[in-house]
């Protein structure tokens, strides 16, 4: 199993985060040269992730840049419990 997000910046996407604005910050990353981590708990949360990032492919596209994503998972702190999250790897190439 991969392990990703454990002490990288990590985009943490909800069910509620907006397609649009978590592409955008994908797209950033990208241009900025950073490794670019999404880290989600759910199904719902799991269904923006992926729409976010075939949006950000679309956004980089016209600059020759192709993306691709590595799943992998983490363990997040809920306070009283800890749950098994998913991380996917955003990879430029």
């Amino acid at each position: 199993m991969a392990q990703h997000g454990q002490s990288d910046d990590v985009l943490r996407v909800a069910s509620g985060t907006p397609v649009g604005d978590l592409a955008s910050a994908i797209a950033h990353g990208v241009y900025d040269g950073r490794e670019v981590v999404l880290r989600y708990v759910g199904a719902a949360a799991g269904q923006q992730a992926i729409k976010a990032v075939a949006v950000a492919r679309g956004m980089v596209a016209p600059r020759g840049i192709d993306l691709s994503i590595v799943p992998g998972f983490c363990d997040i702190d809920m306070g009283d419990k800890v749950v098994t999250g998913i991380t996917l790897k955003v990879v430029v190439g």
